[in-house]
């Protein structure tokens, strides 16, 4: 098998392929027909056979061993802000997948779209997506053995017409055991997850020990780029000079103080500074907007516009007595 599939090819007698959707260095993505099916799309996912070899080494070091686990893993999953997994196998060198096909734009390209038009994404819009990206995550380390995703940003998450997302690309999936250390190695950053989204532990490689609060960092990282239109610093940068991570209410003055001080939460470098779950850490969007409370913001200036918006009204009242005072001058 070629490292591309050319439109037109079939697979397996079944799947004929449509269009390549996305590429990256597991492998890529193609919009397929199901032969048997007449009328169904789905998306196929063709993982590289060598490149999985990494994921877990001693008695489940053989890459398409863990394959088979992590697609039985994922074909059992059921969920609304899921794709469901239809059909998996092995083709030569590589690995494949078959999912629901989902269409529509994927947050990212949401992200551009707003910049290209000079405004932020509406943060009602965002904290809804947000509510259904918890829920689904909830699901999945509620599993057991608790499934972690890996690999959480704006690309990996479709935005469909009726206002739902879906949560994509499992290509880093793991299941985790908090018994077992080897299930909860993930393939840390060797061209594989995305360095803004990552958190710290994932830097560690194959044996970077990930849990539920790994997903936490990528969800928290991805609010951050939804409300400022920009990626934030990685985790890399900010253990260099954690002032490297901007607080996004100096990029977006209409940010409610509660949504920062829920991204900066879940950024938190270490993961027992985070939430122990993605519930817990739900509660913090919910909460009353209060001033952020971070030491580390306490000597950070505001944008003009977010000190004029808290002191307008001091301001009114002295203008008032200005005024006033002007009055009774010319009056004398």
């Amino acid at each position: 098998m070629s490292n591309s599939l050319s439109a037109g090819s079939v697979i397996r007698e079944r799947y004929q392929v449509e269009a390549l959707i996305g590429q990256g260095g597991m492998g890529a993505v193609y919009r397929v027909a199901d032969l048997r099916l007449p009328g169904r799309t789905c998306a196929l996912k063709v993982l590289q056979t060598q490149l999985r070899g990494l994921a877990v080494e001693g008695e489940f070091g053989d890459g398409r061993r863990q394959f088979l686990v992590e697609a039985n893993t994922l074909a059992r999953l059921d969920h609304p802000n899921l794709p469901k997994v239809s059909d998996y196998f092995a083709l030569e060198d590589y690995d494949c997948l078959v999912m629901d096909y989902v269409p529509g734009q994927d947050l990212q390209q949401c992200i551009q779209e707003a910049r290209r038009q000079g405004r932020f994404l509406p943060v009602a819009d965002v904290l809804a997506w947000t509510a259904q990206l918890c829920d689904v995550l909830a699901y999945l380390h509620e599993q057991q053995p608790p499934v972690i995703h890996g690999d959480i940003k704006p690309a990996n998450i479709k935005l469909t017409s009726d206002g739902r997302v879906k949560l994509v690309d499992f290509g880093l999936v793991r299941p985790g055991d908090p018994e077992d250390p080897r299930t909860l190695t993930g393939f840390g950053l060797r061209g594989v997850a995305s360095l803004p989204y990552a958190a710290l532990e994932q830097y560690a490689g194959p044996g970077g020990r990930v849990d539920a609060r790994t997903d936490l960092y990528s969800l928290g990282a991805t609010l951050y780029h939804l409300v400022t239109n920009r990626p934030p610093a990685s985790a890399h940068e900010r253990f260099l000079d954690p002032a490297n991570l901007l607080p996004p209410c100096q990029v977006n003055p209409a940010l409610p103080g509660s949504v920062q001080q829920a991204i900066l939460t879940a950024m938190q470098p270490h993961p027992k500074d985070r939430p122990a779950s993605v519930a817990a850490w739900r509660k913090l969007l919910a909460s009353p907007d209060l001033p952020v409370r971070s030491a580390a913001l306490a000597d950070t200036p505001e944008p003009a516009r977010t000190v004029w918006l808290a002191n307008r009204w001091y301001a009114l009242l002295a203008g008032l007595l200005v005024l006033a005072a002007l009055i009774l001058t010319f009056l004398r």
